[in-house]
């Protein structure tokens, strides 16, 4: 990690997927792909609110595609005594060009005490992520092909509420919202067992080969299970807010089982991609209770988590999908920038106002 951080000067996070959003998703579904350069605004623009919150170092996870090595450029001409953006350093680690540097990443970052981690990517990134932030907060920002779970923000605005948590001017009962997870167990016949984890959906499809990861013929599937259904959200999990919208911050999920074509008890038109409708014949659905495990129907195939096939199951394999509340933490923008305005955070006049302000 370098020198060792001074244990009592908050300090940021950054975990930037420099390659979410190239898959095949985009290609088949006229979505546009953010370019290296965008990934790079996005930092310099975090960076600069944070510095104005009083955050002076930021942590990021080292990368080959190019981020790091020009936002050295941007910074080379901004830094110094004078640009007031915070010290970037980077986790001391090998890249590998896969998900294990953002789990590697991630759990380095949450062992050096990280007030709050920012990831930027899409469903997959932020998965990965929570995998290992512990009881670290996440503030998302939405960069991937599927972006059910980060929301699409000013980055600003994400970098202002993060650094005003950090730095300890909002707490955290008024900063802080709490996630559902979907947890998925494969057990073998012999005993062993995989497991792995979803933040807004686990689909399970008959086919029998994982092949290319993104998921998006619909006439595969055989079940949807769903943390949220959002009726904006594109993805898999529209499937389940064309059916029932069920919100974050609400109790339970939804187990949707798909039929064969013209079987089911009626077709929903859901946009499974940007640009893509699909028409999905949906055979009945039910809620899912927290902790309550749910006994997946088929018999084999794959599981996609967050829209990315991750697991092949057999015939002697029982499958399980447990909904899990407050299962990890993240930053709700909103709520932060509402308490700024309201205890008059931002202004310079005078000493802030933390009485809480009802009209």
């Amino acid at each position: 990690m370098g020198h060792a951080a001074a244990a009592d000067t908050p300090w940021v996070g950054i975990i930037a997927n420099p390659i979410s959003a190239r898959d095949i998703r985009r290609v088949i579904a006229n979505a546009s792909s953010l370019q290296l350069a965008d990934r790079v605004n996005i930092v310099l623009r975090l960076l600069s609110a944070l510095s104005a919150c009083g955050i002076g170092r930021v942590m990021m996870m080292p990368d080959r595609e190019g981020l790091r090595v020009m936002l050295g450029r941007h910074l080379a001409r901004r830094q110094g005594p004078d640009a007031g953006l915070p010290m970037v350093e980077y986790v001391d680690m090998p890249v590998t060009a896969r998900v294990d540097d953002t789990l590697h990443a991630t759990r380095c970052m949450a062992d050096a005490g990280a007030a709050a981690i920012i990831v930027l990517g899409g469903d997959g990134t932020h998965r990965a992520v929570v995998r290992e932030c512990g009881g670290v907060p996440i503030a998302g920002l939405s960069t991937g092909t599927n972006n059910a779970f980060p929301e699409m923000r000013e980055p600003t605005i994400t970098g202002l509420a993060t650094g005003l948590y950090a730095v300890g001017k909002i707490p955290e009962k008024n900063a802080l919202a709490s996630n559902k997870r979907l947890d998925i167990v494969i057990r073998g016949a012999n005993g062993e067992f995989r497991r792995d984890i979803a933040l807004v959906d686990a689909v399970i499809s008959h086919e029998h080969f994982i092949g290319a990861r993104a998921l998006w013929k619909t006439d595969t599937l055989a079940a949807v299970y769903v943390s949220f259904a959002d009726p904006q959200a594109i993805g898999l999990s529209a499937i389940a807010g064309m059916l029932e919208p069920l919100g974050r911050r609400e109790s339970g999920g939804l187990a949707i089982e798909l039929a064969a074509a013209g079987e089911g008890e009626f077709d929903l038109c859901a946009p499974i991609a940007p640009g893509l409708l699909c028409t999905v014949p949906i055979a009945g659905w039910q809620r899912l209770e927290h902790g309550r495990p749910h006994r997946v129907r088929q018999r084999a195939g794959i599981v996609a988590l967050d829209g990315e096939r991750e697991l092949a199951f057999g015939s002697q394999d029982e499958v399980t999908v447990t909904l899990h509340e407050h299962a990890f933490r993240s930053i709700d923008v909103a709520a932060c920038m509402r308490y700024a305005a309201r205890t008059r955070l931002m202004r310079s006049d005078s000493t802030p106002d933390l009485t809480e302000h009802h009209h």
